[in-house]
């Protein structure tokens, strides 16, 4: 569970509530509503769906609200299928992929808020600006220190299994927004995702850049702000580790 963080100096009012008339098998789902320019405070809106008329994931309920209830309703999305990271949200208070979680077909409700300690942009789009400018600022490219002979670098089935665990992570910051360290210092901590993705490319045997890249990360802020809280690793949508490629990175700067 984390911690919702709204924006500055407001509070949240109760909003609307959508339901369609003669509807059966219902399920109430509240989900925070705000514009950032807007002017006006930050609301939750009820929205019951009719369980028969959803697909299997949460994914198909925000679209089924967005189709048949409430056109206003904004959100990212695009692969359906836990690629592109787009449709990040916290839900029932954990980070995840609304095209991954299943939609419980009961009577429970559920609640949907935008990744928390991010800046709002309007209803569950957060500001991602500054992640990704983080995720700029290491590289996320193969250096290698003269242009290949041939036109690909060849890795063996060994180094290759390096990148295990590492290249399946699509940069919708779960993780990061899961994690204290990051809502406390996110304009210098890096956070777990940009870290993860950093170690993958140290580890990488076609780049060969690896000294300069963990001297980069020798910093009292961009790594040695995480303190092991595991929040990231438990919030993962992709099933990752990004509190053990953070470790690694560790022992890496030690024996350097």
């Amino acid at each position: 569970m984390v911690e919702f963080a709204l924006p500055q100096n407001s509070k949240i009012e109760e909003g609307k509530i959508f339901k369609k008339k003669n509807s059966k098998n219902l399920k109430l789902i509240e989900i925070y509503r705000w514009e950032r320019d807007s002017g006006r405070k930050p609301r939750i809106d009820k929205f019951y769906i009719e369980l028969d008329k959803v697909g299997p994931m949460l994914l198909d309920a925000l679209m089924y609200i967005k189709n048949e209830l409430d056109p206003s309703l904004t959100f990212r999305r695009s692969c359906r299928e836990g690629i592109c990271g787009s449709c990040s949200m916290n839900i029932d208070g954990t980070n995840s992929l609304a095209c991954l979680k299943p939609l419980e077909k009961n009577q429970k409700k559920l609640k949907i808020y935008p990744l928390p300690h991010m800046k709002v942009i309007k209803d569950l789009v957060p500001d991602l600006s500054e992640f990704f400018e983080q995720y700029k600022s290491i590289k996320p490219w193969l250096r290698p220190k003269s242009k290949p002979k041939n036109t690909e670098i060849l890795q063996s089935p060994e180094e290759r299994k390096k990148l295990d665990g590492l290249y399946e992570c699509v940069l919708c910051a779960c993780c990061s927004t899961s994690c204290p360290s990051y809502w406390w210092n996110g304009d210098k901590f890096l956070g777990p995702a940009i870290l993860l993705q950093a170690y993958r490319f140290i580890v990488d045997s076609r780049d060969k850049d690896t000294e300069k890249r963990i001297q980069m990360l020798n910093d009292a802020f961009k790594l040695y702000r995480c303190h092991t809280i595991m929040n990231c690793t438990k919030t993962c949508p992709k099933g990752l580790n990004p509190a053990k490629a953070i470790a690694s990175i560790k022992k890496l700067q030690i024996s350097s």
